[in-house]
């Protein structure tokens, strides 16, 4: 029988969102309805209720979320009733031309539940990123749910579904850092310090972490940071970047704000031959303005990471069993954990800069 339980739901471009009752149909095939414990408030879900990704409302939002698979439908053989799960938003074909290259995780055809939850009265609601998580049980693709090893907390596992996964994909799996590489990270909010114990993982020498933020620098070293910039206070960023790599740069720059400043920021302070990895998300009106002679000159690489280009079978299991060998400090990503209620205050302080991530625990 379809189950009703109250969400977050986000009714109109930019309005405070509101708990209402979200019927959650029965799994049909290939779907899977999860008892969810715990989902991070990401930037992502205020973007989807200040209409920053489309205007598809009422949206229901949540997704950096971790549970307990409750029922799946016909044909799912990825999980069964009773296995702790993190959803993911990249649930691959394993059809499309990437899946068949063997480069899932560009996979060009990811998918999601067929069925829609809806408002008592019938409204669809547009699931955030596919998931929609801030309720108690939500209904996903079973490809959206990796099984991992149920001893992890839920509200610190549950980040790997999105920003921290972004994060540390970055450098691990995009920037491919390696063993003694110098590494610089502009922007350490929740990604950027994810990006920082990626580069920590992979074992670089040399992680410098550059923010306006004070607090942000500190949260950064705690995650590895060898060297901090103070943008507020260095008039030159590049030159900073310089001065911590002997002159050359950093091998590899990664920008996590996502703008035309701060990714010219990263290209310039790489060493030649450097990669410099975006993984802040821009907004459509922003352009870039470069002499091509400059990208041909310093040669490298310049690459986008999507979802930190993971491949969640394979990198959601590995970071547990990093997290519960305490070599991955997730725990550290998690500043509070708060009810469905607190959602929009949890909004203000990502806002503010005062939280690395908020967790609401069910």
């Amino acid at each position: 029988m379809p189950q009703t339980v109250p969400g977050v739901i986000a009714r109109a471009k930019g309005q405070p969102v509101t708990i209402e009752d979200v019927v959650v149909p029965d799994p049909g095939p290939g779907e899977a309805v999860v008892r969810v414990q715990a989902c991070g408030v990401c930037h992502t879900d205020l973007h989807y209720r200040d209409g920053g990704i489309n205007d598809d409302f009422p949206f229901l939002l949540g997704h950096e979320a971790a549970g307990i698979v409750e029922a799946v439908g016909d044909d799912v053989t990825e999980v069964v009733a009773g296995d702790f799960v993190i959803l993911n938003w990249r649930a691959v074909c394993g059809q499309c031309r990437a899946c068949q290259r063997g480069r899932p995780w560009y996979c060009f055809a990811t998918h999601n539940a067929t069925q829609k939850m809806t408002l008592t009265d019938g409204t669809e609601l547009s699931a955030a990123l596919g998931i929609g998580a801030f309720l108690a049980k939500t209904l996903v693709a079973a490809g959206q749910c990796t099984k991992v090893d149920p001893a992890a907390s839920p509200a610190a596992a549950g980040l790997l579904g999105c920003g921290v996964m972004a994060g540390l994909g970055a450098a691990l799996n995009t920037g491919a850092v390696g063993r003694g590489d110098s590494v610089a990270v502009i922007g350490c909010g929740g990604v950027g310090s994810a990006a920082v114990a990626g580069a920590r993982l992979a074992g670089a020498a040399r992680i410098i972490a550059i923010d306006l933020d004070r607090r942000k620098l500190q949260w950064a070293e705690g995650f590895g940071a060898t060297h901090t910039v103070d943008a507020s206070e260095v008039g030159d960023v590049v030159a900073a970047i310089q001065a911590l790599t002997d002159g050359n740069g950093a091998d590899v720059v990664i920008d996590a704000v996502g703008r035309p400043e701060t990714w010219k920021q990263a290209f310039y302070g790489r060493d030649l031959a450097g990669t410099v990895v975006l993984t802040g998300v821009p907004t459509p009106d922003m352009t870039l303005d470069l002499p091509l002679i400059d990208v041909f000159g310093r040669g490298g690489a310049l690459k986008s990471s999507w979802y930190g280009d993971c491949l969640p079978s394979r990198d959601f299991p590995l970071l547990v069993d990093l997290y519960l060998q305490g070599r991955l400090d997730l725990d550290g990503f998690v500043s509070e954990t708060i009810g469905l209620g607190d959602v929009e205050a949890a909004f203000d302080k990502m806002h503010r800069g005062e939280v690395l991530r908020s967790v609401v625990t069910l």
